[in-house]
């Protein structure tokens, strides 16, 4: 039995990825605010557990209900796609308030980081191997004015990928920890990028151009990337890909 588990898979990249999963029959462990009820529709292929992944009190929980699942099975394989992401705030740093800056900050970089740490120790004391991969984003490697949260989050996941990774090549336990950058994709992050103002996104013009040009990728299609790679044997551990290589 092989089981993944993705977060923010109501919409979007998240529930591509889930779909695809389960199209070669593994088992997906769901987790977010609100329930897909297309997911839902796949039967004992699709386990949906309901969560706020800002509250960074309940993760441990929530990942110890997820382990009740996973590991009472004959499990061979865990997959971990780390999805769910916001970009707002959107706005210049000094506008930011603290509140909205530490909910950003708990969702991008301390969810992510705290559920691989979780499954990386739960994996190895079981002996099976993880997979996972970090959604990251080009904002990672440039700044971008209006950005400073989204930017900087994305920037820390990346260094805590390669930190990971490292550990586990040390330790030789076969475990891999990737990230994955998907270019611009047609969801509801760029609907709510769009309807930024000028003065808190500067770039916000050319974002309305991907849209008006068609420039948006389809999540299915970057799912299949995302989906491809984990599958591949010879995942690099500890690597940034991105879907320009690809498509």
């Amino acid at each position: 039995m092989k089981y993944a588990i993705v977060t923010g898979v109501s919409k979007g990249l998240g529930e591509s990825i889930a779909k695809l999963f389960m199209d070669l029959n593994i088992h997906v462990i769901g987790l977010s605010r609100s329930v897909n009820k297309q997911l839902e529709n796949h039967g004992d292929l699709f386990t949906h557990i309901s969560c706020d992944l800002a509250n960074v009190d309940t993760l441990d929980s929530v990942c110890d209900e997820i382990s009740d699942i996973i590991f009472s099975e004959e499990t061979t394989t865990i997959y971990l796609v780390n999805n769910a992401a916001t970009v707002e705030p959107i706005d210049q740093s000094m506008h930011i308030k603290t509140a909205d800056l530490t909910k950003h900050v708990k969702l991008n970089t301390i969810a992510p980081m705290a559920i691989t740490n979780y499954f990386l120790q739960k994996t190895t004391e079981k002996g099976l191997q993880l997979i996972s991969v970090a959604i990251t984003s080009g904002a990672a490697e440039k700044p971008s004015y209006g950005w400073s949260a989204y930017c900087s989050t994305k920037a820390s996941l990346n260094m805590y990928i390669k930190t990971a990774a490292l550990e586990q090549e040390e330790l030789a336990t076969g475990h891999k920890v990737i990230a994955f950058s998907p270019g611009i994709m047609d969801t509801d992050m760029q609907e709510k990028i769009r309807s930024s103002s000028e003065d808190a996104f500067a770039d916000v013009e050319q974002f309305k151009g991907f849209k008006d040009q068609n420039l948006l990728k389809d999540t299915d299609l970057v799912g299949g990337v995302v989906v491809d790679i984990l599958m591949d044997d010879d995942v690099e551990n500890g690597k940034i890909y991105h879907v320009r290589n690809y498509i």
